[in-house]
């Protein structure tokens, strides 16, 4: 890949932008990485494993003369960070962002950028249950699926741009509006995830279950809930605030399937599980068709040794 950008600004050093840092660096898209993170710790860690061209410990330093602009901070200070850094940005510059709820995003933080740069926010699809600028891989990206969400007069040109950036980053590139996005991310990430939250919060509930028997007997489904319920509490907590409507929708819904579960289960309704199970199966081969997760024996998993 061509260099697209001369110099891309990193704001907060975590999971998505650590590994940003490093696809950039792998395809050769930007001149310069520079990044900053408002945790003098982060800041350090970030240096000890080689993260960005330069850290800054202010956003001013960070932003000046950046054509491309990352917000990569929990969804809930998007605002704040946009209000602090907008006067140091440069002309003609592109502002995004790699949030996991849109339509709140782009009320919090357009009303805060001048006129004369641009706003294109924007969702990468990947992720793991790790944190932190140590987490991130170049490979995070590949084969994954990042939706621009252009704001209302975005310009096409910085679209574009923005479009080819993350293709050189590995990943496959839609453009979708605001409300669907969210509405789509609730059934797909933040319904499972606060779903996923509450199993592993009522295992701890249930103290006819000890603690040890959780552990040990995990690999029964319930170690794949843990791994989702791992991730950053921060992020996810400002997500559901901030996505308040559609996951409200979702897990309404979710409800519903879920009271018509437990009546065909009381009434020893087999047909009925029979044909929800197959429905349900048939969209986990259409994910794995679609090369969104492999198949092999045990999600790939190496074998852990017994106890």
């Amino acid at each position: 890949m061509a260099q697209i950008y001369d110099k891309v600004a990193l704001i907060g050093l975590g999971l998505i932008a650590s590994s940003m840092f490093w696809a950039i660096k792998r395809g050769g898209l930007a001149g310069e990485v520079v990044g900053t993170s408002r945790s003098a710790e982060t800041r350090a860690a970030a240096q000890e494993v080689g993260l960005c061209d330069r850290i800054y410990d202010n956003v001013a330093d960070t932003v000046e003369g950046a054509d491309l602009v990352v917000l990569c901070v929990p969804v809930g200070v998007m605002g704040a960070v946009a209000a602090e850094l907008a006067p140091y940005l440069k002309a003609g510059a592109t502002v995004t962002d790699v949030g996991s709820v849109k339509a709140d995003v782009i009320a919090q933080v357009a009303p805060h950028l001048p006129d004369n740069v641009h706003f294109v926010p924007a969702h990468p699809l990947a992720g793991t249950e790790h944190s932190g600028p140590t987490s991130g891989f170049a490979e995070l990206f590949d084969s994954r699926w990042c939706l621009i969400v252009p704001a209302e007069g975005s310009d096409p040109e910085a679209v574009g741009k923005l479009r080819s950036f993350w293709e050189g980053l590995g990943s496959f590139v839609e453009e979708m509006d605001a409300e669907h996005h969210d509405l789509v991310l609730a059934v797909t990430s933040h319904a499972p995830h606060l779903i996923a939250y509450t199993m592993v919060g009522v295992a701890d509930d249930l103290r006819r279950v000890t603690d040890t028997e959780v552990i040990k007997y995990s690999a029964a489904g319930f170690r794949d809930f843990t791994r989702i319920a791992a991730s950053d509490p921060t992020m996810w907590r400002d997500v559901f605030l901030s996505n308040k409507d559609a996951t409200l929708e979702i897990l309404g819904r979710f409800t519903e399937e879920l009271f018509a579960l437990q009546r065909a289960i009381r009434q020893g309704d087999g047909e009925h599980l029979h044909a929800y199970f197959t429905r349900t199966r048939a969209i986990r081969r259409s994910i794995i068709e679609a090369g969104q997760d492999t198949d092999a024996p045990n999600f790939g998993r190496q074998a852990g040794k017994q106890p």
